[in-house]
């Protein structure tokens, strides 16, 4: 016999399933989209944004993209909300200016956070006090063999060097093509272009010579690796910074409190231990991020 009743139960059931199913159980919760670049430290950059916004009562939702013109371009399409991003890379990759050696780190950060706030309508949270730059390493025993310490030295040597980098370090203004212009030479006899995650294996391998790398970069003593001087100071500074849609931040100002509470914690060393776990150590960096999260009070232990 039908039972009005019965069938009724049964339809709220499947009606509640579909509901938590497609996340109606976070359905006021505001939506907050995170982007990063793909590579270790914007991975852990990138989870301890999602961590700590989630943890403030959003919905955050967390996704590497790509490299910077992929992320800055959605974020200013609105297909992200916030991704991190290097100081010295707005002002010459996305903003196009050349970095004057006599500008000081906040200098920069200001005309990088004047600029976006005019032409795109995003606002640059606080830096950390890491900077990030753009190094050329090798293998010390390599570099004193050849005589190298200098960018100039390798500049000049590098017609018999095999140089591995990524696709990206070969285009842009603050890579290859800038370091012609400021030191001359760097032509390499070969450069190969590789995944980030695999330049410094190709250093132990013997693959490569000399690669590049970052300033944060756990592998540096880890490899025993030479940073060469950046001599006549070509790369302007790299602290990270969040980079937030200004509307994002006139709806929900709690986001910029959260984010810069994290760039707060994020010293020189601190960054290369946590890249290391991850890198080294193997630990998938979602792990790392909400380890240093809860541990430093940013987020309740589970």
């Amino acid at each position: 016999m039908f039972n009005r009743r019965t069938t009724i139960e049964a339809l709220c059931l499947v009606t509640i399933s579909l509901v938590t199913a497609c996340g109606g159980e976070n359905s006021g919760e505001p939506e907050i989209t995170i982007g990063s670049k793909t590579f270790t430290e914007q991975y852990i950059l990138g989870n301890m944004y999602e961590m700590v916004l989630d943890d403030a009562g959003f919905n955050a939702e967390y996704k590497a993209i790509g490299g910077t013109n992929e992320n800055h371009a959605a974020l200013t399409s609105g297909d992200i909300d916030v991704y991190p991003e290097y100081i010295g890379t707005a002002l010459i990759t996305i903003l196009g200016q050349e970095f004057d050696s006599s500008m000081s780190t906040q200098q920069v950060y200001q005309t990088v956070k004047d600029a976006y706030v005019e032409q795109f309508n995003v606002a640059v949270l606080e830096p950390t006090t890491f900077n990030n730059t753009y190094a050329i390493m090798m293998p010390k025993e390599r570099a004193s063999k050849l005589g190298i310490k200098t960018v100039s030295d390798i500049s000049q040597k590098a017609s018999e060097l095999t140089l591995g980098t990524d696709l990206e370090f070969s285009e842009r203004g603050d890579g290859l093509p800038g370091l012609k212009k400021t030191y001359g030479g760097f032509n390499f006899k070969e450069v190969v272009a590789l995944d980030p995650g695999l330049l410094y294996s190709g250093l132990e391998e013997g693959e490569i010579d000399a690669t590049t790398g970052f300033g944060t970069d756990g592998q540096i003593d880890a490899y025993d690796l030479l940073v060469l001087e950046d001599d006549k100071n070509f790369w302007p500074p790299y602290p990270a910074a969040a980079f937030v849609r200004q509307e994002v931040l006139d709806e929900n100002p709690e986001v910029a409190d959260r984010l810069n509470q994290v760039a707060e914690l994020l010293d020189a060393e601190t960054m290369r231990n946590l890249n290391w776990e991850v890198a080294g150590n193997g630990k998938e960096a979602s792990d790392v991020a909400r380890e240093f999260l809860e541990q430093n009070g940013l987020l309740q232990t589970e």
